[in-house]
């Protein structure tokens, strides 16, 4: 596995008009806002994607949209993403409470070719030792080691929510990186409601 993303939630209608107002707030041109409940005016879309292409300073309505998704990970990549901290925040599955429940499968990590991942059989094989350890003595020694032998592929599950200003600003550092995790990601950003259309539009 690579990365999972789901259980998205969107900017809501009655949010899109919000930020449109706000973006409109500097020339009180909010009587040339054409946007309704069926989706964004060609006024607004053009204003949007004029203020995009002007900066940051200039596209702050990009901050009052928000965006709330599910994400099962390598932890490799979520120290990555965790560089990320302006507009943002993470919510984790705790280890430490949930992290010995059940035994270690290959479903607990990602390999991406089990051909070449011989080891993890191994590495199943001791943690799987430690934890069985460690639930008899319950010494924190061996949850300890447990934690200290993990591999960077072992999977988490978090909530992590963003806005489309911090989205954009991955967008452009990371769609060209080395790791796939990033390609799917991207690809996911590229989907979210009228994203390329705002933000990846030249500016008109």
């Amino acid at each position: 596995m690579s990365i999972r993303i789901e259980n998205t939630v969107y900017p809501s209608t009655p949010q899109w008009k919000a930020a449109i107002r706000g973006m409109r707030n500097a020339k009180r041109s909010w009587d040339k806002s054409d946007t309704d409940d069926t989706g964004i005016g060609e006024a607004d879309m053009k204003l949007m994607r004029n203020l995009v292409q002007a900066g940051s300073s200039h596209r702050k309505f990009l901050r009052m949209l928000p965006v709330i998704t599910d994400i099962t990970a390598p932890s490799y990549w979520v120290a990555e993403l965790d560089t990320y901290k302006l507009g943002t925040t993470r919510n984790s599955c705790s280890f430490m409470h949930t992290g010995t429940m059940k035994p270690f499968t290959k479903d607990d990590f990602s390999v991406e070719d089990e051909t070449k991942a011989a080891g993890i059989d191994l590495i199943l094989w001791l943690l799987n030792i430690l934890r069985d350890n460690y639930l008899v003595s319950k010494d924190e020694s061996e949850f300890r080691e447990i934690r200290n032998l993990l591999p960077s592929g072992y999977n988490i599950r978090f909530t992590w929510s963003a806005n489309y200003e911090t989205l954009l600003n991955i967008y452009n550092q990371r769609k060209s990186h080395r790791l796939p995790e990033w390609h799917t990601f991207c690809e996911w950003i590229e989907q979210l409601p009228y994203f390329k259309e705002i933000c990846l539009t030249e500016k008109e």
